[in-house]
């Protein structure tokens, strides 16, 4: 795994405010490796939950939360972002543009 972009991963991470989300590939793009969704994927899977990278603010580009981390959508709620009634992030409220 590229280090350097493990690390910009992060930084872009950090720039997402509560109460906002970003996606994947957003993330992958502003960190300079347009394309890359799944690796930032990996990247944020390897980070542990004690860490100052807000990990849970980055969803897919349909909005869903990661499948195997439930209570996602519960610090997300926490932070004021609200779902659709299929369950996704309404992106077209709370999605950052960087």
């Amino acid at each position: 795994m590229d280090l350097d972009f493990a690390r910009e991963v992060k930084e872009v991470v950090r720039l997402i405010p509560a109460g906002r989300v970003s996606t994947y590939g957003d993330v992958a793009a502003l960190a300079g490796m347009p394309g890359r969704a799944r690796l930032v994927g990996r990247i944020l899977g390897m980070i542990g939950p004690a860490n100052d990278v807000p990990c849970h603010r980055v969803v897919n580009a349909q909005g869903r939360c990661a499948p195997h981390w439930p209570s996602q959508a519960a610090l997300l709620r926490a932070e004021g972002v609200t779902f659709r009634p299929n369950g996704n992030v309404d992106l077209a409220i709370h999605k950052l543009s960087l």
